[in-house]
């Protein structure tokens, strides 16, 4: 959530940076609950002056032995009316929040200005795209044969989702076991296991609610039949909600910071939106694998923070001898929460393109004024923390990177060198025929 203060000091400078985010702000209803809120304030602190005024009258009264009677009616009307104030006080206060609620994250002034992808600034490349020498097949032509079954998978559960087993579930598993040591041993991260359903406050938290309810799958916990309230929870669409909110409502010190924290978990995405886009395979799927990586720092160096956490995800990437280039995202194709965002893009050979496997973002105090979340500065005054989340990495979009990189023409896939202790030592994965 956007500061009020920067609305109620800055609004026109605020409103044209919210522009450039394809987001028009409701600058009249705003202004009309401001002036609302203010004449309401207003009304309360001139009757709290009568108060006060009246109060000492009453003391001054009965010490002269006069009667105050009158004066203790007056006083005795004005409770009631005060209540009367606070009330309509705290339904303009939760129009503002609600308000607020939709209003996205402010860019970085360093984020290029555009409406959507195409304004998006390459920043680097690593690695060169592999040569074929054979006619190149997409993952799920070579995969089919190796254990990848989308048809079992709809049959189950309908489309965008993928049933996998033998070699080609253990290679699944094993990329997420690397990532994770990675992240561990390497880059200082914990490991963490986290719940796959939360509830709503904490979707409000990282700002998945309440503008993106229709992306979300929700479920109501416990019987119908039952006595009481069945609060609605929703699946987690990335482990960035439950760990962001593991310091929800916490009041940290300067020395608890930075936190840097990881997991791997199951991501549900209804992808609502996007339908016809990337129907085939794995690419675009309602039920994926990410390791996810979030860290909680200081307001003073998070920006530092992010290049090491892009850094972070890149190395996955090197390691597994996968070509991929970095972007920065324009301010029209930047997430609701993001201040900055760093895409990384994995090479596709069959697309002949590079598709999003990485997305590196700082939100600033954004989701930590949503949560609640700060911290005593050395300074002795209290800050808002940062947050930052990126995924180190997409587990499914990394396979289809490798099965697709490391693809023979005899329908075999060789394992990336780094891979290989965590599949037995296996160096190749072949087609049963072939194996016979």
């Amino acid at each position: 959530m956007i500061d009020i203060n920067l609305l109620r000091k800055q609004l026109p400078e605020v409103v044209a940076r919210l522009k450039t985010r394809n987001f028009e702000f409701p600058e009249k209803e705003f202004l009309a609950l401001e002036n609302e809120r203010k004449e309401i304030q207003s009304k309360t602190e001139e009757l709290q002056a009568v108060r006060n005024s009246l109060s000492r009258q009453i003391g001054q009264a009965k010490k002269s032995g006069e009667s105050a009677e009158d004066l203790m009616k007056e006083a005795a009307a004005l409770p009631e009316k005060l209540a009367d104030l606070e009330k309509q006080l705290g339904e303009i206060r939760n129009k503002l929040n609600n308000l607020l609620q939709r209003v996205p994250n402010l860019p970085n002034p360093e984020c290029p200005i555009g409406r959507d992808d195409r304004a998006n600034v390459e920043q680097w490349r690593w690695g060169t795209p592999r040569q074929f020498d054979f006619p190149v097949k997409d993952h799920v032509d070579v995969a089919a044969p190796l254990g990848m079954d989308f048809d079992t998978a709809a049959k189950l559960s309908g489309s965008r989702f993928c049933f996998m087993k033998g070699e080609i579930a253990h290679l699944h598993r094993a990329l997420a076991q690397f990532m994770l040591d990675l992240h561990t041993r390497k880059h200082g991260y914990t490991e963490c296991y986290t719940p796959y359903i939360v509830n709503a406050s904490t979707m409000y938290g990282t700002g998945q609610l309440p503008k993106f309810a229709e992306d979300l799958y929700s479920a109501r916990i416990g019987g119908y039949e039952e006595e009481g309230e069945h609060e609605l929870q929703y699946l987690i669409p990335t482990a960035e909600v439950p760990l962001t909110n593991t310091v929800s409502g916490k009041m940290l010190k300067e020395s608890d910071l930075p936190i840097k924290i990881t997991a791997q978990t199951p991501c549900f995405r209804s992808e609502a939106g996007s339908y016809g886009r990337d129907t085939r395979g794995m690419i675009r799927q309602h039920q994926f694998e990410k390791v996810e990586m979030v860290r909680i720092v200081p307001e003073t160096d998070s920006y530092a923070h992010l290049k090491e956490m892009v850094k972070n995800a890149e190395e996955v990437l090197q390691l597994l001898e996968l070509p991929y280039r970095v972007i920065m995202l324009s301010t029209g194709d930047m997430g609701f929460s993001a201040a900055q965002t760093f895409d990384i893009e994995v090479w596709v050979p069959a697309q002949n393109t590079y598709r999003e496997i990485s997305s590196c973002s700082n939100c600033e105090d954004f989701q930590a004024r949503r949560m609640g979340t700060r911290y005593k500065g050395k300074d002795g005054k209290t800050h808002y923390v940062h947050t930052l989340n990126g995924s180190g990495v997409a587990v499914g979009r990394c396979l289809v990177a490798v099965i697709e990189n490391y693809q023979n023409a005899d329908g075999s896939v060789t394992i990336p060198k780094v891979l290989r202790p965590y599949m037995g030592g296996l160096e190749k994965i072949e087609p049963p025929a072939k194996k016979a």
